[in-house]
């Protein structure tokens, strides 16, 4: 009644109240579906189906995705009245090769995360940390994700000379170990920012509570200070 006819009566009143009111309404779900498999009132269904949109999720809209997280940065940076830094390009690509099954919540997490890692007034690839990396293009079109090297060209140092040199440069943690030490370094940094309040980290994090005890148990395992 409320929908159709736009009255409502007061519990226990006997005055129609007319209503002048418009109702947005969203859901997560394929309502239609829904219908179909009789979880959803089908009157319901036809009388907030007026003027359906359709939105896309991040993933199928990739020319976003870096627009977005620029306005991001931009809000948290405003927030915390801080110098917004700017993502270099390799940053750039990264965010564009994620599928973002969490679409912009994810996002957002990733964002935050890049402004606790960053250091001077450019975003790297490296701070762009994403827990669960979903790849959404083969690696024969895979842009570049690493930040080029920087070396002092010599012409009379032989190319397979210079290949040596990088290899060993190159030589240390294996890929898995880098991984862990900065998610224990982003932890421990977003444990400092958030007061050590658990919860808040968790949620800054984008990981629930019980795994963010777990990991907390592994990072003290391993001789990390992690604050009481």
């Amino acid at each position: 009644r409320v929908l159709q006819e736009r009255e409502v009566e007061r519990l226990g009143g006997r005055k129609t109240i007319e209503l002048d009111v418009r109702v947005l309404a969203t859901s997560n779900r394929d309502l239609k579906e829904a219908v179909n498999d009789g979880v959803f009132r089908e009157d319901l269904y036809y009388r907030l189906n007026v003027f359906p949109l359709t939105w896309l999720p991040l993933a199928e809209r990739s020319g976003d995705i870096v627009p977005l997280a620029a306005h991001l940065l931009q809000r948290h940076c405003d927030k915390a009245g801080k110098v917004t830094p700017v993502l270099s390009q390799c940053a750039k690509n990264k965010l564009m090769s994620h599928a973002w099954p969490g679409n912009v919540r994810e996002l957002d997490n990733v964002v935050q995360r890049a402004l606790i890692l960053q250091q001077g007034a450019t975003i790297a690839a490296d701070d762009i940390f994403i827990e669960n990396f979903a790849p959404v293009l083969t690696t024969a079109a895979q842009p570049p994700l690493t930040e080029p090297a920087e070396f002092a060209s010599n012409d009379s140092e032989p190319a397979d000379q210079i290949t040596v040199n990088m290899s060993e440069d190159a030589e240390g943690l294996s890929y898995k170990e880098e991984l862990q030490d900065k998610e224990h370094q982003i932890i421990l940094d977003t444990l400092n920012r958030c007061n050590g309040k658990r919860k808040d980290v968790a949620e800054l994090l984008g990981i629930s509570p019980r795994t963010l005890r777990y990991k907390l148990a592994r990072m003290r395992d391993l001789g990390l200070p992690v604050p009481a």
